[in-house]
Order: structure tokens, then sequence, then C-alpha cells
């Protein structure tokens, strides 16, 4: 008489993968953590690399987004045309709508033998600076800087319009010069021109090297030193959210109508092309570290199944005396490792969120996370485990029922 060949039932793998992996909780969980380290860890990744693009996003917009540069090109022309700044280029972008501060600076070349001090030349207290700058800069642009004052104040377009001799100095500067405080009027010497200093930076938003500078007004630079002409002036213009752009088309006929040609005005890069450089520098260091941690995922699942399968050679021949087919036995591991992968793939997902929240919540960010990943969190645990148990089944196939129930 012809048996009828066993089968085996959707049901019944369940069931049989769900009592191998509750047979040893302990060590199933253990088994699982890998996965889930890994899950989490590309969850967390995606989330925060998304997080933090568009956190940095916003500070672009209220930095760079809003900062537009004109650079003078004229010197570098045929026939050389000279600075191509007007003397009241400040007022004239000013009155742009969407400006919100504008002006002109440039590097001061001394002559030889002209050194910064605290002191007129041969006094004997004076304190020579030879890392400082000499920097000439309008009252407008020294506001678009966005400067922060340790001590004093800023000069503003009165100094300038009476070229009055005074300046700001930048913090490393004033502390090189012995500078600590403003009271009884202190003084630089640029050689022998001596400049009130009414006030010290304590920070500034843009310009950084603007605090290891002598700060002086424009039109008293220009005055004593001329225009520029080895080193062009330049012009920093600050604009409301959105207008940069726009500003930036505007400016070059604003200040010269007869030769915008010899201004170059630089719009802010597209936030975009920084998101996508943001993300792709991020993702593709620590999505390599998240595959690292399914790697050992996997590894720690094929171990298990393994040394299962050892442990279980006698409930395998048993199986097999009694009629289960080799495809039962390697469909059996299949499951209970697929379970442990997805039992992981869960875990690791609802980890990887809660990081992601967490983290954005202390740094009151709004956090970033695509639906679609957090769905095929899991999808990915059930595919490592997968693999992970392809070859212990495959060795659980291949015992012998005889030699198993030997053992």
């Amino acid at each position: 008489m012809k048996l009828p060949r066993s089968r085996m039932s959707l049901r019944d793998l369940g069931a049989e993968a769900a009592a191998g992996v509750m047979q040893r909780p302990a060590r199933s969980a253990l088994t699982a953590v890998g996965t889930v380290l890994g899950v989490g860890a590309l969850i967390a990744v995606t989330g925060l690399t998304s997080t933090a693009a568009s956190q940095i996003d916003a500070r672009f917009n209220q930095l760079t987004a809003t900062e537009v540069t004109v650079d003078d090109i004229g010197p570098s022309l045929p026939g050389q045309p000279g600075p191509a700044f007007p003397a009241d280029a400040d007022a004239r972008v000013e009155r742009l709508h969407g400006v919100t501060a504008a002006g002109v600076s440039w590097h001061v070349r001394l002559q030889p033998g002209q050194v910064i001090a605290s002191g007129p030349p041969g006094a004997a207290y004076a304190v020579t600076d030879r890392q400082a700058q000499l920097t000439a800069v309008s009252a407008g642009a020294l506001r678009a800087v966005g400067p922060t004052l340790q001590q004093g104040r800023v000069y503003d377009k009165f100094h300038e319009e009476h070229r009055q001799r005074v300046a700001v100095l930048g913090s490393a500067t004033a502390s090189r010069l012995g500078i600590t405080n403003l009271q009884g009027q202190p003084a630089v010497f640029i050689g022998s021109t001596s400049f009130v200093v009414i006030g010290i930076l304590a920070d500034v938003q843009r310009r950084p090297d603007l605090l290891t500078s002598v700060i002086i007004p424009r039109a008293s630079a220009q005055d004593l030193w001329g225009a520029p002409v080895d080193d062009p002036a330049k012009m920093l213009i600050t604009t409301q959210l959105g207008a940069a752009a726009q500003i930036a088309s505007e400016v070059p006929l604003a200040l010269r109508p007869d030769h915008p040609d010899y201004l170059r005005a630089i719009p802010p890069p597209d936030p975009r092309n920084l998101r996508s450089g943001v993300e792709n520098d991020l993702g593709q260091l620590f999505l390599l570290l998240a595959a690292i941690c399914l790697v050992i995922g996997a590894v720690g699942i094929a171990n298990t199944t393994l040394v299962a399968v050892l442990e279980r050679s006698g409930e395998i021949g048993l199986r097999r005396a009694l009629g289960a087919r080799a495809r039962h036995i390697t469909a059996q591991f299949l499951a209970e490792s697929m379970a442990l992968g997805l039992l992981g793939g869960v875990v690791g997902a609802s980890l990887g969120t809660v990081t992601i929240v967490a983290v954005a919540t202390v740094k009151q960010w709004t956090p970033v996370l695509h639906p679609a990943t957090i769905a095929t969190a899991p999808l990915l645990g059930l595919v490592t485990g997968l693999l992970a148990g392809a070859y212990p089944a495959w060795r659980a196939s291949r015992i012998q029922p005889a030699e198993a129930l030997r053992r």
C-alpha cells in the first residue's frame, strides 16, 4: 500500500517557526539583536540625515541665502578703468527693495615701514601687532557683517561723512595690542596716523577675518591711502529672505548704470545643492555603518540557526522518519530565521524612530523621516533573516534520518 506524501500547510509552518523561536526565548532575543541594531541604525541614519539637512537648509536661509557679494572686476578689464564702486554705493544699494544693509570694504596695503601699533613710532610703551590687517569698511558693510560688540560701539554714516579717524578692533587684535577697555580713549597708530578706538568686536555673523583686523571707515582710508588697486574692493549685501537672487540681478545696474559690466554680483548658491551634498556625504558614511550592523546581525542569525540544527538533529531525523520531506525541513528552519529577522526589523524600526524623535526634540529640530523608509524596515529584516538562514536550512535538509537517530 502506497502512503500519501506528507504535506505542510502555511499554518503548520508558522506554528513550527513560532515554537522554534519561543523554545529558547533568551537566545532568540540575543540572536535578533544584530538585526535590531542594523535596521535601527539604518532608520536612525536616514532620518537624522534628512533632519540635519533640513536644519542646515534653515540656517542656510538665515545667513547665506540672504547674502550677496559684489566684486569689482574693473581693474582686471582691458584699459583698467579703475575702481567701479561709486562714493555713494551704500546708499544706492540700500534703496533697493529687499536690502537690509550694504557696504564696501577692502584690505588696505600699508606703505613700507608702516605698522599697526598701540602707540606712535618710537614710543616705549607701544605694542606692535604684525598679524593684524588694516581693513577699510563702510558703515553699511559694518552693519551687514552682523557685529556683536564686546565694548563700545561701531561707527556710522556721520563718522564716514566727516572722515573721522576712528577704529573698531577685532577681539583678537585688541588683545594683542593690549587694549582691554575703552576708558581713556585708547588709539591705534598706523605709522604716525592715530585712530581713536571706539569699539571692540566680540563676534560677527559674516566675515570672521574682521576679528583679526583694525577696521576703519572707508572714506578715511581712501583719503589717507587712496582707492584700492592691488586688492579690489568688494561689496557685502544682506537681504530679506527670498530677495537675494533679485538683488543680485539689480545691483550692477544700480551701482554703475553706465558700465554694469564692471561689477560681478554673486548670488547665494542653490540650497537644494547644499542639502543634496549633506545627504550624500552623511548618508554614505552612516549607511555603511548600518550595513555592517546588518551583516553582523545576519551572521548572528546564521550561527544560531546552524547551532540549532546541530542540537535538533535528533528531532530532524525523527521528522524525516515519520515522512517529513527535505523541503519541509528547509522551510521550517527558513521560517524560524525569517521570524527572527522580521522581529529584529520591527523592533529596530521602532528604536530608530524613537531615536530620531528624541534627538530632534533635544536639538529643537523638526524630525524628518519618510514613511516608506519605516514601511520597508521590517521587510529588510525579513530578507536578512532569509539570507542568514539559507545555509543552515540546507544543512538541516541534508541530515539523514538513520544517522540522526543513532546519535
